[in-house]
C-alpha cells in the first residue's frame, strides 16, 4: 500500500482506502472527503453528449455513437412502443443508462473490445422512476449480476464466543 500511495503522490493522484465492507460507512468517509475534495477543487471539461430535452432515440443515439462507435441503432418492436408509452407519461426527459455485453462496447458478446462500424439493438427500454433514469437493455443482456454456485452464506457462523465469523 505503501508503494501504491508514493506512485499516486508522484503523479499528484490522491488515493485513501476504504473498508466499508467491514466498517460500514465509517470505512468510506475518508475516502468521500477525498473525493468530494478532488470534484471541488479540479477544472472539468466535462459535456453532455445530450440535452434532457432530445428525444429518447437521440440520446441512445448519441451514447451507442459517440461512447461506443456503433454506426446504427436498430430499436426493436416492443422498444418502439415503450418509447411512445414513456412519452406519454412523460418520463422522456429523463437520462438514459445503456445496459449491454460486459464483453465490449457493442451489443454482441463476439464482438470483443471495442469495435468500429457495427449496429446495436435496442430491445426494451425499462423506467427506473426512483432512480432518475431509463435503462436501454441491448442484445441477450441479463440485468441481475450472475451469483456464485455456493452462496456466501455457507462459509458464515458465530463461534462459542459469539463473535460473527466468515463475513469477510
Amino acid at each position: 500500500m505503501a508503494f501504491l500511495r508514493a506512485k499516486c503522490q508522484e503523479i499528484d493522484v490522491s488515493v485513501e482506502l476504504a473498508s466499508v465492507w467491514a466498517n460500514g460507512a465509517d470505512g468510506g468517509v475518508t475516502l468521500a472527503g477525498t473525493l468530494i475534495s478532488t470534484i471541488e477543487n479540479t477544472p472539468s471539461n466535462c459535456k453532455r453528449l445530450y440535452n434532457d430535452a432530445d428525444s429518447i432515440e437521440e440520446k441512445i443515439t448519441a451514447v451507442a455513437r459517440e461512447i461506443y462507435r456503433a454506426d446504427k441503432v436498430v430499436f426493436e418492436k416492443k422498444a418502439k412502443m415503450q418509447i411512445a408509452q414513456i412519452v406519454k407519461n412523460g418520463w422522456d426527459h429523463l437520462p438514459i443508462c445503456m445496459a449491454k455485453t460486459q464483453y465490449s462496447f457493442s451489443d454482441a458478446p463476439t464482438l470483443l473490445g471495442a469495435p468500429t462500424g457495427f449496429d446495436i439493438t435496442i430491445r426494451e427500454l425499462v423506467p427506473k422512476l426512483g432512480a432518475g433514469f431509463i435503462v436501454a437493455l441491448t442484445g441477450d443482456v441479463m440485468t441481475m449480476p450472475g451469483l456464485p454456485k455456493l452462496p456466501a452464506a455457507l462459509n458464515m457462523d458465530v463461534d462459542e464466543a459469539g463473535n460473527a465469523i466468515g463475513l469477510f
